[in-house]
């Protein structure tokens, strides 16, 4: 059964209160349903923005998109979900991924480790949120029960069969790790490879009643009459993506309103991404897309 379409913008940048409640109002008028913001030493912190957010606004939903796992210890990070479930009257997505950059860990003098740890942690951590969370005890207890839904992002095996027995949303990063090149540096998977990643997703999760909402965030919208003019400008920084597979990459949308309405549901189509988020640069130019789109 075709899910439908829900929308969401990665908030990046906060300058001033009244500045960020604007651009959240903003961000509803657009049509946005959920307003989300990153886990990046340099960025806002995630939880006081959301809860700004939600005080600024009446029907997104907020999320964090997502939270470096090793950043956090669980029982902490238990009681600022909660908090923020509670502040923001039950609005909260939670978004957990195992971080993809190092200096980040070495600034603030955490471990890095090898990307199994990695991995284990954001196990560990998502096994105790649920055992904390769910806990009739915990204090402060979530405003949604037994948590707030589960957002986990990456493409290997590990993540996707964690997101396939814990998760609610399941979001695609369509990147890894450039081949020889330092830790956090990546380059975009083939729409293919990123077809394949959907596919193994789906058999992990084939013993669920109901799989995971996919997503997938959006590296840039471009509104032209020239796509292939703006895919070949754009091969010099596509993480290794040729110019056809740029056209093809749900990394890229460009072209008229109409051309990236057709795109987004080609995409539903063939990776089965229902959650479609953009950064927030393209908040604008992505507004009319969904007003195309809305009700598909």
């Amino acid at each position: 059964m075709t899910r439908p379409f829900r929308f969401g913008v990665n908030l990046v940048a906060l300058d001033s209160r009244d500045a960020w409640r604007a651009k959240c109002r903003r961000a509803e008028e657009l049509g946005y349903d959920v307003l989300l913001v990153p886990d990046h030493l340099g960025a806002p912190a995630p939880f006081p923005a959301l809860v700004a957010a939600a005080e600024a606004t009446r029907r997104p939903r907020v999320g964090t998109f997502v939270l470096n796992a090793g950043f956090w210890n669980p029982a902490l990070l238990a009681r600022e979900v909660a908090t923020c479930d509670r502040l923001t009257g039950g609005r909260l997505e939670l978004g957990l991924g195992t971080g993809y950059v190092r200096s980040e860990h070495e600034r603030a003098g955490l471990p890095w480790g090898s990307p199994g740890e990695r991995v284990d942690h954001l196990e560990h951590t998502v096994a105790e949120l649920d055992r904390l969370l769910s806990d009739p005890e915990h204090v402060p207890p979530p405003r949604q029960r037994p948590r707030p839904p589960l957002l986990i992002g990456g493409n290997g095996d590990r993540v996707l069969r964690l997101a396939a027995r814990r998760a609610d949303i399941a979001a695609f990063t369509g990147a890894r790790q450039a081949p020889g090149a330092p830790e956090g540096v990546i380059h975009l998977i083939s729409p293919d490879e990123l077809e394949e990643r959907t596919a193994a997703y789906r058999r992990f999760a084939a013993d669920r009643d109901e799989p995971a909402e996919l997503n997938y965030l959006v590296q840039r919208v471009v509104v032209t009459d020239d796509r292939r003019a703006v895919a070949r400008e754009l091969v010099p920084y596509a993480l290794g993506a040729t110019e056809e597979e740029l056209l093809e990459h749900p990394a890229l949308l460009t072209g008229s309103v109409g051309q990236i309405a057709e795109q987004v549901r080609a995409h539903r189509d063939r990776y089965g991404f229902s959650y479609i988020c953009v950064l927030d640069p393209f908040m604008e130019t992505f507004g009319p897309v969904i007003e195309e789109l809305r009700g598909s």
